[in-house]
């Protein structure tokens, strides 16, 4: 399995990042969860990821921008009969990166951005009819909607649908409460309940799929 949790933090100077609020849990939560069901576990993580003592089975990899981890992906992905990509991983990079901290200017700054390469969709169109890929999507309006068009434009095999509109679900909690959505088109919306029961009931559903 392959699977990826965290922030990934792309560099303005030596001092500053461009990045989010994820923590990596429930990422965390998910390879405990597949480890314990046996599967052998490459876990790719951002920076600021927990560092806790994890089962043998476990491989941790970690990285910090969003070029490291699509790298690592590309590299792992292969041999990957199973791929969530839990990550939250930065749309765009500054154009360059300041040698030195950028000092303050009384006249704001500006920075050039570059969108960084979408890893879920590189993986997608290297995925073998034989390797199940599962997507995350964070959204804050017409949450289904745009799950479902993402689950069907990158091809994916399921999509774990989270809303910032629910109270307890998202960036830095212990708890989750999110909608699966599935290439057959079947939903299945699961209660408020602790990362690590969700990380579970992604487990049995993924199961099934094989």
């Amino acid at each position: 399995m392959l699977i990826t949790a965290g922030p990934t933090y792309e560099a303005i100077d030596p001092v500053r990042f461009i990045g989010n609020h994820s923590t990596g849990k429930m990422g965390l939560s998910l390879a405990t969860a597949f480890a314990q069901e046996g599967a052998n576990v490459v876990l790719i993580c951002g920076p600021g990821v927990q560092q806790i003592a994890l089962p043998k089975n476990i491989i941790r990899i970690d990285v910090v921008a969003a070029a490291q981890m699509h790298q690592a992906c590309l590299k792992h992905f292969k041999q990957s009969d199973i791929t969530v990509m839990s990550a939250a991983v930065a749309d765009y990079r500054p154009a360059e990166m300041a040698s030195s901290k950028i000092k303050k200017k009384s006249n704001g700054l500006d920075l050039s951005l570059l969108k960084n390469a979408y890893i879920l969709h590189d993986l997608a169109t290297k995925k073998s009819a034989k390797q199940l890929l599962i997507g995350f999507a964070l959204e804050t309006d017409n949450e289904r909607h745009h799950a479902a068009e993402k689950l069907k434009r990158k091809n994916l095999d399921m999509i774990v649908l989270n809303s910032l509109n629910d109270k307890g679900a998202g960036f830095g909690t212990d708890t989750n409460k999110v909608t699966l959505l599935f290439k057959s088109k079947r939903t299945k919306a699961l209660p408020l309940m602790s990362k690590l029961d969700v990380a579970n009931e992604i487990v049995n559903e993924v199961i099934s799929l094989n």
